[in-house]
């Protein structure tokens, strides 16, 4: 595989800022959704093509067929071959050009091939990194292959919003009382014990243990009296974060993994896995989720600056808000820039 170091056209990011992020792991599409029929994705402004081969593995490549610039998720897959829509110009999966229709005999020229990107499907995600510069940490999600778990793929959620402020809003747990408070926030329970933050290779941990009941309202009653809920937050740089909630009964796992679009538009996956009510119908749990989710969207797309302020001073911080001050350090630390456009 290869992979160009060139800031796509039209960047939103900052060079320097694009180039940090840019070799880190985002997922781009549901693994379901990558079939023999190409498929357009973005990622940091790229455009990428994602397809099968024959032998069922994904490719992703520029979604730029160099003969005349046509979009190659306009064309399809023809014996395992990528096929441009405008001239059938013919692709094999490693990005060689290996057929000139209109010049059949002629020989076919070197550039003429495409760039394309390192793949992993995992999680029921298909994941890109742009730059293959050595080897980053990649969010652990073992739960997921765990066949004591129950594997659910919520729908993804767009936002005209930054990714670094998505994530930070997933990680803070000072807002559930008031942005959660039609889901599962207790106006009445808005304190914020204060929980240990840990540093791991790719990040962090940030174990929260309070009364709050990650129970919908309606089945708060189902949480034993005295219950202590634990949420522990272990986030993977720079926009992924696993949450393991402790239930009653059993665990869940959710993994938050934020994929930016451009600098300010962001898709969301979130996939999830648990150990219980494994026999209960999901309608009721992906209808939860997609509120959560809605409710977070609807104050993140109105945050300001919409960038996430890497310079501490630029806002006022408290207690609670270690998990968040934790990640700009590492973000900072990365080399992004003071006030980031991602």
């Amino acid at each position: 595989m290869t992979a160009i170091f060139t800031l796509p056209r039209d960047c939103t990011f900052s060079p320097s800022d694009w180039e940090v992020l840019a070799p880190f792991w985002y997922p781009v599409a549901f693994a379901h959704d990558v079939t023999d029929k190409p498929v357009g994705v973005r990622l940091l402004d790229e455009r990428l093509v994602l397809y099968r081969a024959g032998d069922g593995g994904v490719i992703a490549a520029k979604d730029l067929c160099l003969h005349r610039g046509a979009p190659l998720s306009m064309g399809w897959v023809e014996d395992g071959e990528l096929v441009c829509a405008y001239h059938g110009v013919r692709y094999t999966q490693d990005g060689q050009c290996v057929c000139i229709p209109a010049a059949p005999d002629a020989a076919i020229p070197k550039r003429l091939r495409l760039t394309t990107y390192p793949v992993r499907e995992q999680y029921g995600l298909i994941w890109v990194r742009l730059v293959d510069n050595g080897p980053v940490p990649f969010p652990e999600f073992d739960a997921w292959d765990n066949p004591d778990y129950i594997q659910i793929i919520p729908d993804s959620v767009y936002l005209d919003a930054a990714a670094g402020r998505q994530i930070e809003g997933f990680l803070d747990v000072s807002h559930f009382a008031f942005v959660h408070k039609d889901s599962f926030g207790e106006r009445d329970n808005p304190e914020v014990p204060d929980y240990p933050v840990t540093f791991t290779e790719g990040g962090f941990t940030a174990d929260y243990v309070s009364s709050v009941s990650n129970l919908p309202h309606g089945y708060k009653h189902l949480s034993p009296p005295g219950f202590q809920w634990r949420r522990l937050f272990q986030a993977w740089l720079p926009f992924t974060v696993k949450l393991s909630v402790t239930f009653p009964n059993g665990m869940l796992h959710i993994l938050n993994a934020a994929s930016p679009i451009s600098a300010r538009k962001t898709r969301v996956f979130s996939p999830l896995c648990r150990n219980f009510d494994k026999d209960a119908p999901l309608e009721e749990t992906l209808a939860f989720n997609h509120q959560v989710f809605g409710e977070d969207k609807e104050i993140v797309e109105e945050l300001w600056p919409e960038d996430l302020p890497i310079n501490l001073a630029d806002e006022v911080h408290i207690a609670g808000d270690k998990s968040s001050i934790t990640y700009r350090k590492l973000l900072a630390k990365l080399g992004l820039g003071r006030s980031f456009t991602s």
